[in-house]
């Protein structure tokens, strides 16, 4: 499996990185934040790889002011494939959406916990050809949201 981090290079020094408060999400370092979109790649491959069976073959995560985008690659099961070799794209599909809604809760934990926010919105899209999972998520604080839309027990809480 090949993780990237996005444009910005992951931190060697881990000491310094858990040192860094994090707070607000805007002031986070380069070190911190390739930290962070390592995190969340790793989180979310090794989730895939548990509950699928399989896990995507590649990964990359962005992580920008109140939303954060998780591009994976590969990673289809064998039914999956005899499905889709048998003309059943839309079932592999079908299933896939229905995997990522049960899963929305384990998602948005991997992302909370990475973050150190409030994961308040979960979308997911899938395509075949090339096979690619998108995983995007809205954190709190935002201005796309007020506060009185957030319900505290739709919303994950970071694990921090």
């Amino acid at each position: 499996m090949r993780a990237s981090t996005g444009t910005l290079m992951r931190s060697t020094n881990r000491t310094d990185a858990r040192r860094t408060r994090v707070d607000p999400p805007q002031m986070i370092t380069p070190s911190v934040h390739g930290d962070v979109l390592t995190a969340i790649s790793d989180g979310m491959v090794a989730l895939l790889k548990e509950f699928y069976g399989r896990g995507p073959t590649r990964a990359k995560s962005y992580y920008e002011d109140d939303l954060v985008v998780c591009v994976l690659r590969g990673g289809f099961s064998r039914v999956e494939e005899t499905l889709l070799n048998g003309g059943r794209g839309h079932a592999v599909i079908q299933q896939r959406m229905e995997f990522q809604e049960v899963m929305r809760e384990r998602f948005a934990g991997v992302i909370a916990h990475a973050t150190g926010r409030k994961v308040i919105g979960f979308m997911s899209g899938n395509q075949q050809h090339p096979d690619l999972m998108c995983e995007v998520f809205i954190l709190a604080p935002t201005d796309l949201v007020d506060d009185h839309e957030i319900q505290a027990d739709e919303a994950s809480a970071p694990d921090r």
